[in-house]
């Protein structure tokens, strides 16, 4: 009875020593390097190519972040724009979290901050 108690004990222990297993988080820079850069390029400007095919396609700069909230930038990202015509749909490609980080790295990176819900 002893011996059962001290590996209980000591299981238990071992138990809550190790690290619990956490998912890393999406790399929303990654994500858009591999799915955006090449119509909205590098700065978040659009590329000649990308508006030669575009015509209305936008910059991601403070104005037109500011201006959005990340719900529906997700939402753009999940549905595309005007009915797949001027950006396709991603929700095939992005996970809901990925979108999520994805939206964070492009407001952090080209819109000078953090989250916004206007």
């Amino acid at each position: 009875m002893n011996v059962m108690i001290r590996l209980l004990g000591a299981a238990a222990v071992l138990g809550c020593a190790a690290p619990p297993l956490a998912a890393q988080a999406p790399d929303g820079a990654a994500l858009y390097r591999e799915q955006c850069k090449e119509c909205h390029g590098a700065a978040g400007r659009p590329t000649k190519q990308a508006l030669s095919k575009y015509k209305d396609i936008k910059a991601f700069d403070a104005a037109f972040l500011s201006a959005r909230s990340d719900d529906s930038l997700v939402a753009v990202l999940k549905h595309g724009a005007k009915d797949g015509k001027e950006m396709k749909s991603f929700k095939e490609k992005l996970s809901a979290g990925e979108m999520i980080a994805h939206v964070k790295y492009v407001r952090t990176k080209f819109g000078g901050g953090g989250a916004s819900n206007p």
